[in-house]
């Protein structure tokens, strides 16, 4: 094999114990690849080459630390690191350098990841952008906020990277740049080191190039062997298609990824069945913004009160909105998700999984904005587990993603009917 970048993760790391291939080679081929490209992408927010060779080579001559050992990752910069800067995507922080590394960071690291960079998040993982070019084609956004994250594994720049998801920042960008984007149940991996914005809300998530390589290191990071271990369903799952409420926002391009998918599905022996819509779900989309609205003015009640010539325009109005939502509103969208949450047992039924969409289509013109998370609120509200994945290429090139959500703790059954998917979505060999 000429390119080190094609292993997955689990046969990278398996060779470098096996003292097969070297840490420092698989880190310098994606090292090499982002020189090559970070100048049209723009991924990274830092970077330092020689740090992570020298980690690399510490790794080759260490007995295996554990099942990461030599495997190169990414760090949102919205996540801290003790060893690198750490900005949130604020000018606010451009010297920060926090005191210890985030609890995933420290987890990947003793389980023997080498951490490449800190890749670029959108403001405070709101919605002003940085950077980022989408690698597909870089006239367009790579959504947000989770944006560097996503274009780099999309672009082969990294195997894995870590992201976070408050309203759709996992699975909107992995969606737009083409790779897969797994937001997992809500708390299944320690928020603690990650720059809060709605405590209800955030979800530290997974980039990876494959279903397998997510479900792997999220496995590690949380403990769960079946994640770890992930296995292919023993026989065809059952699949719900669920249009949303949302429904007239979906762009010809996600109606086509959808149509595909159910028919890649049913020709691998599944049954899809429409859902009705449910009437607790109409809204649910509004009571997300109301919960993010005012749990984010006290998360950034600092730099909001001592900084806030610092801000985004975009972002100043965001915390004034937040402003106006009372308490007595807040306490009743939160009533209002634990009743829906309370009901998904029932909206499930027989599925193991249900197909909804994972934007309104393709990853907009243009880098002034992310796209809209609206197919995202109400799932990231409800706090269930979801994976997004490529479905189709459009006439423009640019991919569209689906999206699964599974039920609250059932982590492990939706990357595997996400495994299903993958497979059934393969060309012929």
């Amino acid at each position: 094999m000429t390119d080190l970048r094609l292993l997955s993760v689990r046969e990278a790391a398996r060779r470098i114990a096996e003292r097969r291939l070297s840490a420092e080679a698989l880190t310098a081929a994606y090292l090499d690849h982002i020189e090559a490209r970070e100048a049209v992408i723009g991924a990274w927010q830092y970077l330092d080459r020689e740090a992570a060779l020298a980690v690399a080579r510490q790794r080759d001559a260490e007995p295996p630390r554990g099942p990461l050992h030599g495997i190169p990752i990414a760090v949102k910069d919205l996540i801290d690191t003790a060893d690198m800067p750490t900005a949130y995507g604020s000018p606010i922080y451009r010297e920060h350098r926090p005191a210890a590394d985030a609890s995933c960071v420290a987890l990947s690291r003793a389980a023997g990841a080498i951490v490449l960079g800190k890749t670029v998040t959108t403001e405070f993982a709101t919605f002003t952008p940085g950077k980022t070019a989408n690698p597909r084609n870089p006239a367009h956004t790579p959504g947000g906020s989770s944006s560097g994250s996503a274009a780099a594994v999309a672009d082969d720049m990294a195997p894995l990277a870590f992201g976070t998801q408050t309203a759709g920042s996992v699975i909107r960008p992995a969606a737009y740049c083409g790779c897969v984007g797994y937001k997992p149940s809500f708390g299944l991996i320690n928020r603690a080191g990650v720059k809060p914005l709605a405590d209800s809300l955030d979800t530290i998530g997974i980039l990876a190039r494959n279903v397998e390589d997510a479900a792997f290191f999220a496995g590690v990071l949380s403990e769960r062997p079946a994640l770890r271990h992930l296995a292919m369903p023993g026989k065809a799952p059952r699949f719900g298609l669920y249009r949303t409420p949302m429904w007239d926002e979906a762009e010809p391009a996600t109606a086509a990824a959808l149509d595909m998918t159910r028919e890649a599905l049913e020709r691998a022996g599944s049954a899809v069945a429409e859902l009705a819509i449910a009437p607790r779900h109409q809204g649910l989309n509004q009571v997300q913004g109301t919960v993010m609205g005012f749990e984010m003015v006290r998360a950034l009640a600092w730099e909001r009160i001592e900084h806030s010539a610092e801000l985004s325009p975009r972002l100043a109005q965001m915390l004034d909105a937040g402003l106006a939502i009372g308490a007595a509103d807040y306490d009743l969208a939160l009533a209002h998700a634990a009743e829906a949450r309370a009901e998904l047992d029932v909206f499930f039924g027989a599925s193991d999984a249900i197909l909804v969409p994972a934007a309104p289509g393709e990853a907009p013109a243009g880098l002034g904005g992310t796209g809209d998370p609206v197919f995202n609120r109400m799932w990231t509200l409800l706090g269930v587990p979801c994976v997004t994945l490529p479905a189709r290429s459009g006439e423009t090139g640019l991919p569209t993603g689906v999206q699964f959500v599974g039920r609250l703790g059932d982590d492990a059954r939706l990357l595997a009917c996400a495994a299903f998917l993958e497979r059934a979505l393969a060309p012929p060999q």
